[in-house]
């Protein structure tokens, strides 16, 4: 009886620690607008179908998952069995999807989707909160306007590195003060 109980206890404290991503539902940009045309590339991404960025222009797609976040930049493979997970879309600069005429287009897009979960994986590495969000925002904003990467949610950012929304509000205000600020 004293087991059954514990199990009890456990299960409400891992549904009260993990609470369902809601916040999903109504991701809004910093500008207050809300992100609508996700729901059109995600019924796109759950077809079964297999798309690729377009590696012609500077667009991409960060995929929302149940607790994390990716990044699908221009030549990566999106959609099929890999993104069935997937919760929300938010595109990136004027996105384009274009299928995929043979298999050796799938597998370079599927190399090159990797290479861009390796990108991230290597900002998240990084123990300092802080840096992995400066390292995160230096490379969006290296590749996408500024005034794209302002727009994008702190909680996207979170997501894709690890860290908690509140922290990527404060190193977008701070910029690199953040490090001489707090001692994480």
């Amino acid at each position: 009886m004293d087991s059954e109980q514990h199990r009890r206890y456990q299960s409400s404290m891992v549904s009260t620690y993990y609470p369902e991503t809601s916040f999903l539902d109504s991701l809004v940009m910093q500008d207050g607008t809300e992100q609508s045309q996700g729901s059109d590339i995600l019924t796109r991404l759950h077809s079964g179908e297999v798309f690729i960025v377009n590696s012609r222009r500077r667009n991409g797609l960060i995929l929302f998952k149940r607790y994390h976040a990716e990044f699908a930049g221009p030549g990566a493979a999106v959609g099929g069995d890999y993104d069935c997970d997937c919760q929300r879309a938010l595109p990136i600069g004027n996105l384009s999807l274009v299928t995929l005429e043979s298999n050796q287009e799938r597998q370079n897009a599927y190399k090159i989707r990797r290479q861009w979960i390796r990108l991230i994986k290597q900002i998240t590495e990084n123990p300092v909160p802080g840096q992995r969000v400066q390292k995160i925002l230096d490379q969006f904003e290296q590749y996408f306007p500024p005034e794209i990467v302002a727009l994008l949610p702190d909680v996207a950012f979170a997501l894709l590195v690890g860290v908690l929304p509140q922290t990527v509000g404060i190193v977008r205000r701070l910029g690199s003060q953040v490090d001489s600020r707090f001692n994480y």
